[in-house]
C-alpha cells in the first residue's frame, strides 16, 4: 500500500498541537504516511504557499492548525478554489455549536478539538483517505437519495434543518436531536449514518426510556462472566456492537445520572469498561442523540447533565411539528397512501380535496407518525377506490373542527400556549409553584388556578432521585 500523503499547516505553532499529531501520525501503525509539517504565523498570507504546496505535493488530507473560528472560516473560502477537491480537516478550540457547523459550511471535511487523541484523530484520516480514492460513482449518487429518501418535506423550517445532513454526515461530531415525538429524529439519524462513511458498519438505535434502570449499564457497556448474579457468560454492550458505526440514543434525558457519567466518559475518551471487568475497552462509535423535550430545560430540571448536554450538543438539529408545517401534510398523505397501497394491494386509491383539507386542519400531536397511522387506517377501512372526508378517521384524537369561528380557533390557539408556557415553567423550576409563579410575573393564587385549569401535576415534574 502506497503512503498517504498528508499535510500539516500549522498556524499555531506556538503549541503542541502540531507535534503532537505529527508523532500520531508517523507512529500509526494501521498506514504509513508521507508528511508535511508546515508552521506559518497566523498573519501570513497563505495563499500563494499553499498552491505550491498543492502542486508540489499533492496531498490527499490537509489538516489546518487555526487558533480561532474567525480565521478558519477567511482560510477555508480563500483556499476553496485551490484545494476544493481535497479533504480539509480543522484542528481548533470548541466554539457555539452554530460556529462549529459554519465551518463545515464553508468546506471543512471535519474537525476536532484538543486535547488531540490518537482514537479522535486517526479513524477520521482513514476514512477521508478513503473517500479520497474513491470517484463518484452511480452507487453513491443512489445512496444519497436513499438516505435521505424517507425525509420528505418542502417547508422552509424542515428544508433548513434536512439540508444540514449532507455535511453532518462527513464529519465524526456528535449530534444533538430535538423535536416532539412522531416527527422522524430516527429517521434523521439513519440518514446521517447512511450518507456517512460509517454506512458500513452498524447503525444501532437505543430508546433509553425502554431500558430498566439497573440494567443501563450492562446495556450500554455489557459485562464480563460472574459481574453480578447470573451473570455466567460475557455480554457485549451496544458500544462494543456499534464500533465503526452508529449509536442513536433517543430519550437521552430518561438515562440515568450514573449512566451519564459514564457515557461522558466514554465520548471524552472513547474508553469504557464492562461491568466486572478491570480492563478497559475502546471503540469508534459516533453517537448521536435526541429527546422531545427541551433540553435547556431538562438540564435546569436535573434530568441531564449540563457537562453531557454540552459533549453532545455539537451539532444541534431541531425538526419542527407537523403543524408547524403544515404545507408538508398533503405531501406527506400521498406518500403514505402510496406505501400504503401497495402494502394492501389498493393500487387505485386516492384523496378527495375534502380529505386533504381535513388533514391539513388537524393539529397532529402525534405528527407525522401519527399521520402515517391514520392513513394507514383510512386505506384498510374504506371500500371505494377514492378516500373522501368521512374517511379520515381521527375518533378519540384532538380533532379540529374546521368550521370553528375565529373566536373559537383564537382560544384554542390560547389554550395551547398558555399550557405549554406552564409546563416549560414548572419544568425549569421543578415544580416549584412560588418560583414559577415569580418568573410568569402572577401572584401564586392565580398561577395555581391557571395549572388546575390545564389539569397539570406540579409534582410530576420535580426531578428523579438519582
Amino acid at each position: 500500500m502506497k503512503k498517504a500523503r498528508v499535510v500539516l499547516i500549522d498556524l499555531v505553532p506556538a503549541n503542541e498541537w502540531g507535534s503532537t499529531l505529527q508523532q500520531m501520525l508517523e507512529t500509526s501503525a494501521h498506514r504509513e504516511v508521507l508528511l508535511r509539517h508546515e508552521s506559518f504565523a497566523a498573519n501570513d498570507s497563505l495563499q500563494d504557499g499553499l498552491t505550491e504546496l498543492v502542486k508540489s505535493f499533492q496531498p490527499e488530507v490537509i489538516f489546518l492548525l487555526v487558533p480561532e473560528h474567525e480565521l478558519a472560516r477567511k482560510l477555508l473560502i480563500s483556499s476553496k478554489g485551490i484545494c476544493s477537491e481535497i479533504p480539509v480537516l480543522v484542528i481548533l478550540q470548541p466554539g457555539a455549536p452554530d460556529e462549529m457547523f459554519r465551518l463545515l459550511e464553508m468546506g471543512a471535511s471535519d474537525f476536532i478539538v484538543p486535547p488531540l487523541k490518537a482514537i479522535d484523530v486517526l479513524p477520521r484520516l482513514w476514512r477521508l483517505l478513503e473517500r479520497s480514492q474513491t470517484s463518484p460513482t452511480l452507487a453513491n449518487t443512489l445512496k444519497e437519495k436513499l438516505g435521505l429518501k424517507q425525509l420528505i418535506g418542502e417547508s422552509p423550517a424542515f428544508l433548513a434543518e434536512t439540508r444540514k445532513i449532507p455535511l453532518v454526515a462527513r464529519s465524526d461530531s456528535c449530534v444533538l436531536i430535538s423535536g416532539e415525538t412522531g416527527t422522524g429524529k430516527e429517521l434523521l439519524a439513519r440518514a446521517i449514518h447512511y450518507l456517512s462513511a460509517r454506512s458500513g458498519r452498524s447503525f444501532i438505535p437505543v430508546n433509553c426510556g425502554a431500558i430498566p434502570l439497573d440494567l443501563v449499564e450492562n446495556e450500554l457497556f455489557g459485562h464480563e462472566p460472574g459481574a453480578f448474579t447470573g451473570a455466567s457468560g460475557a455480554h457485549v454492550g451496544l458500544i462494543q456492537s456499534a464500533d465503526g458505526g452508529t449509536l442513536f440514543l433517543d430519550e437521552i434525558d430518561c438515562l440515568p445520572l450514573l449512566a451519564q457519567v459514564k457515557l461522558l466518559r466514554f465520548l471524552q475518551e472513547k474508553e469504557y469498561r464492562p461491568l466486572g471487568s478491570t480492563k478497559t475497552g475502546k471503540a469508534d462509535v459516533r453517537v448521536i442523540a435526541a429527546a422531545n423535550v427541551d433540553f435547556e430545560l431538562a438540564v435546569k430540571a436535573g434530568k441531564l447533565r449540563p457537562d453531557l448536554y454540552y459533549r453532545l450538543n455539537v451539532i444541534p438539529i431541531h425538526l419542527p411539528p407537523l403543524r408547524e408545517r403544515r404545507e408538508d401534510i398533503p405531501l406527506l398523505a400521498r406518500h403514505f397512501l402510496a406505501k400504503h397501497s401497495v402494502q394492501f394491494a389498493r393500487p387505485e386509491i386516492r384523496f378527495t380535496s375534502d380529505a386533504i383539507e381535513k388533514l391539513v386542519l388537524h393539529s397532529w400531536p402525534g405528527n407525522v407518525r401519527e399521520l402515517d397511522h391514520v392513513v394507514e387506517r383510512a386505506v384498510v377501512l374504506c371500500q371505494q377506490a377514492v378516500i373522501g372526508g368521512d374517511d379520515i378517521n381521527l375518533t378519540g384524537l384532538e380533532c379540529q373542527d374546521r368550521k370553528q369561528s375565529f373566536q373559537q380557533a383564537k382560544s384554542r390557539v390560547v389554550a395551547e400556549f398558555e399550557k405549554d408556557y406552564l409546563k416549560g415553567l414548572l419544568v425549569a423550576y421543578q415544580g416549584n409553584i412560588t418560583r414559577a409563579a415569580a418568573a410568569a410575573q402572577k401572584n401564586r393564587r392565580a398561577f395555581w388556578q391557571l395549572v388546575r385549569k390545564h389539569h397539570l401535576d406540579a409534582k410530576s415534574f420535580k426531578p428523579l432521585p438519582s
